[in-house]
């Protein structure tokens, strides 16, 4: 029993901070700041005044090294690259920013307001070992201290989006060396089953919001009234909820946990969207399969099925953001340990094999132009990712790129960081190498 009741006080305090002020926050709409100290109460304070870009991430990552890369826009103009010939992988037209572009079937049904902020970032992660991962994670090292790009990206965005914690989160179930470091320290896994277990009884915290709102406020107003000035009392009731709708936040976020029966991708994307709906962390990770490590995958059909499965998920969360109202504040993303081989020469139908020489990040979210970063050209007895043109983000062949292909995972890492609201300075001080790809954001 004490057991079970410290782990159960370990989960609350990570998603809530001690003394559980970002349920406190969550309850009351007050920033967790001012619950901390009421003295902080202004009448100009919003949580990202400062910088508007600021988004959530929510990062799918693989150390199968999936086969994504080899079915997505830019991989159709060399007839060598082979692709499943299940139907439902046929070759399709889809068309991102105004550009024409040929993909496989799953990725054209998107939904075009979606592909329109969907990037293909082609680029090289320079291992073929499967417990590379944490190192493709620092950007093999580019990160300053070793440390990894979200946990980077995530200290950055904290301050700005107000979250309960600054470091990652990572959902499960996934392998180990999939979790998460912050400054070297690993970072608990979360399964989406034990969230909903944890606050879907409508006597647990979040069925409680109505009475810590009730009390904070209760405490607050007695604070200002004794101690405050005519600004710091206008903040509270510029911000502070009312019954109505904390009741509609309780009930919302209850109705969204009942629906997580397992831990299934689509269960990954509900926590993860409830985790940012809570303010708990400005980066999530997940894992959606797609391919796996299909060395012996005849006719590619594990990787027919696991891509038609994982683009649907990828369309549900695009349903899920606008039904949240987070369609422009959180950027989805890949980073995979590596990709796989593209030549039909290298795996004869019956599989791929491990390719450091190309993969492929998809970075989907407001900040990001519908393209094609980069692209492939022959190398090493299959195809690699080219050097890229930073400023329309262009496939540059034969290396003269103002970003080399050896630079293309650093650029990758700044890209994404950029667009998510993380300052130049910053980027250029923590991460060697590399350059923001200025043809990858939107305008």
């Amino acid at each position: 029993m004490t057991l079970h009741f410290s782990r159960r006080k370990l989960l609350l305090d990570t998603l809530f901070g001690a003394g559980w002020l970002g349920l406190r926050s969550l309850a009351t709409g007050i920033p967790l700041s001012v619950l901390a100290n009421p003295r902080r109460a202004a009448a100009q304070a919003t949580g990202c005044a400062t910088n508007p870009a600021a988004q959530y991430i929510l990062l799918s990552s693989s150390a199968d090294g999936d086969p994504l890369n080899a079915n997505v826009p830019g991989m159709y103009q060399i007839p060598d690259i082979a692709h499943p010939a299940d139907v439902a992988m046929a070759p399709a037209p889809l068309t991102l920013s105004g550009q024409a572009w040929t993909a496989a079937t799953p990725w054209t049904q998107l939904p075009q307001a979606m592909l329109d902020r969907t990037c293909f970032f082609h680029h090289g992660t320079y291992t073929v070992v499967h417990p590379d991962m944490a190192n493709v994670m620092t950007l093999q090292g580019f990160v300053s201290h070793h440390e990894m790009l979200v946990s980077l990206i995530s200290s950055q965005l904290a301050g700005c989006l107000g979250t309960v914690q600054s470091q990652p989160l990572a959902l499960g179930p996934r392998s180990a060396s999939e979790g998460l470091t912050v400054g070297g320290r690993p970072q608990p896994i979360l399964s989406p089953s034990a969230l909903a277990s944890l606050l879907s009884s409508p006597t647990g915290p979040l069925g409680q919001i109505q009475q810590i709102r009730d009390a904070d406020l209760d405490r607050l107003n007695d604070w200002y009234r004794q101690n405050g000035n005519s600004a710091q009392r206008a903040f509270i009731d510029r911000y502070a909820l009312s019954q109505q709708q904390a009741r509609s936040v309780s009930e919302s976020l209850l109705s969204s946990l009942a629906a997580i029966q397992d831990n299934s991708s689509d269960s990954q994307i509900a926590a993860a969207l409830i985790l940012f709906r809570m303010n708990v962390s400005p980066v999530v990770s997940i894992h959606i399969p797609f391919g796996g490590d299909n060395h012996t995958d005849t006719a590619l059909a594990r990787e027919s099925r696991e891509t038609v499965a994982g683009v649907a998920s990828i369309g549900k969360l695009w349903t899920q953001l606008n039904a949240a109202g987070l369609q422009d504040r959180v950027t989805f993303a890949t980073i995979n340990v590596f990709g796989r081989t593209l030549s039909a020469a290298k795996g004869n139908g019956s599989g791929r094999t491990h390719h450091g020489d190309h993969h492929v990040a998809v970075l989907i979210g407001r900040p990001f132009k519908g393209g094609v970063v980069g692209g492939v050209e022959p190398g090493n007895g299959d195809y690699r990712a080219t050097s890229i043109d930073a400023a329309s983000g262009g496939a540059v062949a034969g290396g003269s790129g103002d970003v080399p292909f050896s630079e293309t995972l650093s650029a990758m890492g700044k890209t994404l960081g950029a667009g998510c609201g993380v300052s130049g300075a910053a980027l250029d001080l923590n991460i060697r190498g590399g350059k923001v790809v200025a043809g990858a954001l939107a305008p």
